[in-house]
Parts: C-alpha cells; structure tokens; sequence
C-alpha cells in the first residue's frame, strides 16, 4: 500500500513541474530565512558572551546592581579577601573594566573601547596571546590590543605584528599598544584593549584599587564550584552576586535575548520565514488539490476512504519538505560564509540547527497540508456522472 501512495503524491507533484519547482524555491527562500535570522541571533549572543566565557575563573563575584558585562558597577575589593578565607578558595584577583574614549591610531578618529585592567602575573582572560604577552602589559602605559576589533587598523596591527610599538590615545593619556590578542567587538564596544591594574588606574585617575569591577575566584583542586558558591552566597553581604562560570555566561546570554531586542527582533524574523513557508506551500497544495478534485472524487467513487486521500496530500507536503530543504541548507551553510567574513560576526552553521530548521520544515508544510485537506470535502463521487 505504502509503494502505491508515494509515487501517486510524486506523480501529483511532478505533473505540474513549474507549479513543483516554485513550491520547492519557496521553501527553500523560507528556510533561508529562518536559518539566516536564527544564525544572526546565535552569532549576536554568542559575540556578547564570549568575553565573559573567557573569564580565568571558576566562581565570580558580581556587583548586585549590575546589568550586564559591559554595564557593572564596582564593589569593594574586601569582597575578595572574605572569599579567599574559605578554604576551598586558591586565589581571588579583581578585574578592572570600563569604557573608555579611544583615537584609532591609524585613523586619528575616535570611539569607544573597553579597558581591562588586571594582575599581569594572573591573566584575566584564557587566551594563549595574553599569556604569551602578559609582560609586556607590565611597562607603564603598555596596552594589548584587540585585533579584531572593529574599524580600520590593518596598517597599525601590521607594525605590531613586526615588533614595532605603536602609539595612541585612550582617555587623553597617552599610551603604548606593545602586543595584540583576538576576541572581538560586540554590542558594549567597538574593540577592547587589556592593560595591568596600575595601568588602568593610571588611565581613569578616578579609580581605585579598591573598587572592583569583577572578582575572579579559582579552587582548589578538587572543590565543587556549585558548593563553593553556594557557601559564598550564605557568607558574604548582599551587595555582590556569586555565579559559577557557566552560570555567568548563560546570564549574560539571558539578558541579551530577553531584555534587549535581540531575541525579538531575529525569533520574529525566523516567525516570518515560517509564516511565509505555510503560505507558499498551502497554495501549492490548494492548487494541486483543486485541479485534481475530479480525480480524487473518482477515487472515493471506487472505493478510497478519506483517510487515503488526505494521506496522498500530507505525502506531497513531505516530500516537498524534504526537497525543499536541501537546497536551502545548502545554500544558507554558504550565505554563513559569506556572512561572517563581511561582518567579522562568527555566523556557524550546527548539526542541532539544521535539524532544528529541518523539523519547523517538517511542521509548516505538514500545517499547510492540514489546511489544504479542507478541499478535499467537496470532492463528490456523484460529480463524475
């Protein structure tokens, strides 16, 4: 019975080619959509919490009244000393950040840029340049230098990666870009740069040693990071929140997608593409079942049931599913190349993603077949005599 019903649907939709191909290059344009809008939104988020998953830390102090990475607000560095008392606890290291005005070096205009300040002994970040480089930062007014930042600064990061030292501005002082490491620009900033924790007070004169942006807590070997943290929360005051490393990136990355329009704008963007899906596909299917009513009501004059009838119908819908999502895979794996090398946005295409789109394929031309079935009640054997 299978082998009968699937070619009937493959022949319904090969009868009309044209009809077939534009169903299949609608689906595709839907799941282009789809996957262009959820990639954007994947690589915004993903940009946005990079840095915070960089943190060399497995446990990190927080003010309370903090928004999100790039918005803190200090606290008291004393916050650090009641954590290094736990036993469990190996070293506690303040990082400072800020935003700061910045001259591009190479073009003489200005922007914002975030600083990070920090014990050059204990790096702040996991990134192999800032190790290798982290002695460099120990000279007064030595900056590193983020590489992929954004704006133009091929000339001035070429002269760095030939060992020369290029000079600029941040804040009004003047400083010294000794090395480069690579991360990223985001939402908060343009680019960044990481210096020590004297040469940042140096930098904002206002600051002290004392007023901390984050806490950066290791254990020792062997210490549970969710326990550790949890006897943080009952030991120390209010005015700072402890979160595990993990934890911290997944509330960056919660802020991001609900409280600013991130999330909105790109879900209702992937809400469009299957919205547009339905549409394309429900007309097809309404077209063929109508043109082929007299057909279907001399299949139910012969003996076919209703149940047979709309199994022909949702079968066109798979199959056009499956058909039409392959070329729209592909073509958006491509669109992500070409997306993330204009944009420097890191736009990667997942085996979960692109099942993920096959499924909500799957799902709008199964609800468009559901629609189009409705047709299929006014196909009346008695019209055939």
């Amino acid at each position: 019975m299978i082998r009968r019903r699937i070619p009937l649907a493959w022949r319904q939709l090969m009868n009309r080619k044209g009809r077939f191909l534009v169903a299949l290059a609608g689906i595709g344009f839907a799941d282009i959509l789809i996957m262009t809008q959820l990639g954007f939104k994947s690589a915004l988020l993903d940009s946005n919490t990079r840095l915070p998953g960089l943190l060399n830390a497995d446990l990190i102090l927080v003010s309370s009244q903090a928004q999100n990475f790039g918005l803190l607000k200090e606290f008291s560095r004393r916050r650090l000393f009641q954590a290094k008392n736990l036993p469990e606890v190996a070293t506690a290291e303040p990082l400072y950040l800020s935003l700061a005005n910045w001259k591009n070096p190479q073009t003489n205009s200005e922007s914002s840029i975030l600083v990070f300040g920090f014990n050059p002994a204990r790096p702040a970040f996991r990134l192999p340049e800032l190790t290798q480089n982290s002695k460099l930062i120990q000279y007064p007014d030595a900056v590193l230098f983020d590489r992929a930042s954004d704006g133009q600064y091929e000339t001035a990061i070429a002269q760095i990666e030939q060992g020369k030292r290029v000079n600029t501005e941040i804040q009004g002082r003047k400083i010294t870009i000794s090395g480069l490491y690579q991360v990223g620009a985001s939402f908060i900033a343009e680019g960044g740069v990481m210096t020590s924790d004297q040469n940042f007070m140096r930098i904002f004169n206002g600051r002290t040693a004392g007023e901390v942006s984050l806490g950066l807590i290791t254990l020792k070997p062997g210490s549970d990071p969710d326990l550790v943290a949890e006897k943080l929360r009952n030991e120390l005051p209010d005015d700072v929140k402890v979160f595990t490393q993990q934890a911290y990136v997944q509330s960056e990355r919660t802020y991001w997608e609900t409280s600013t329009a991130i999330g909105f704008i790109f879900s209702f963007g992937a809400i469009v593409g299957i919205f547009v899906g339905v549409i394309i596909v429900y007309q097809i299917l309404f077209s063929d079942v109508s043109d082929h009513l007299s057909e279907y009501a001399t299949l139910k004059a012969v003996g076919y049931g209703d149940r047979y009838l709309l199994s022909v119908v949702f079968q066109e819908a798979i199959i056009l599913a499956v058909v039409g999502f392959i070329p729209g895979g592909l073509i958006s794996i491509g669109l992500y190349s070409v997306i993330s090398n204009a944009t420097g946005l890191l736009l990667v295409m997942t085996a979960t993603r692109l099942l993920e789109v096959f499924v909500m394929t799957l799902g709008m031309c199964t609800l468009s077949g559901a629609i189009a079935t409705r047709k299929l009640r006014s196909a009346d054997p008695a019209d055939i005599f």
